[in-house]
């Protein structure tokens, strides 16, 4: 089994029914075991700043499935939940982002491990460190508290108190 670390958002919708959902998906796929899951966060949007902001989480998982079939599980569990994002980082009711997979680095024609966007996002470094704050990035390895930090506060994150 190798623990892997998912990233979950939303900003169409209920946010917060959205990243719950999937969750509740996510949780009975075998075989899958959802561990523990971040705080939700209120997020301001990277990349295509003109939308809605985003809720955003982070889920801990231990799973036997490759690298590419859980990387299709996610994208199983975002079409049964409906996503259409009609451009590259635009609005979207659910996205799943396989982040971790244990220490390993991967280099697919459709995957990319770790997420190459990871550590320069406060709003996966932010539950990630919350989860993990000792874990290690395998590519830097720097540990996620320590990314969070050199990433300062210029991307806006806040958790959300009473996400319901």
């Amino acid at each position: 089994m190798t623990i892997v670390y998912i990233g979950l958002g939303s900003n169409i919708g209920d946010r917060v029914g959205n990243i719950q959902r999937a969750l509740a998906i996510l949780k009975g796929k075998k075989p899958f075991s959802l561990l523990r899951v971040s705080s939700l966060y209120r997020t301001a949007p990277v990349g295509y700043e003109a939308q809605e902001w985003f809720a955003n989480a982070v889920a801990e998982g231990e799973t036997s499935l490759a690298p590419s079939a859980l990387l299709e599980l996610l994208q199983s569990i975002e079409k049964e939940m409906g996503r259409d994002t009609p451009f590259k980082w635009g609005p979207r009711n659910i996205d799943l982002d396989l982040l971790l997979y244990g220490n390993r680095i991967i280099h697919e024609a459709n995957l990319t491990v770790p997420h190459p966007l990871a550590d320069q996002r406060r709003f996966v470094m932010e539950p990630l460190a919350e989860l993990a704050p000792e874990g290690m990035h395998p590519t830097t390895g720097t540990t996620f508290r320590e990314i969070l930090k050199q990433l300062g506060t210029n991307q806006f994150v806040e958790r959300m108190e009473n996400p319901s």
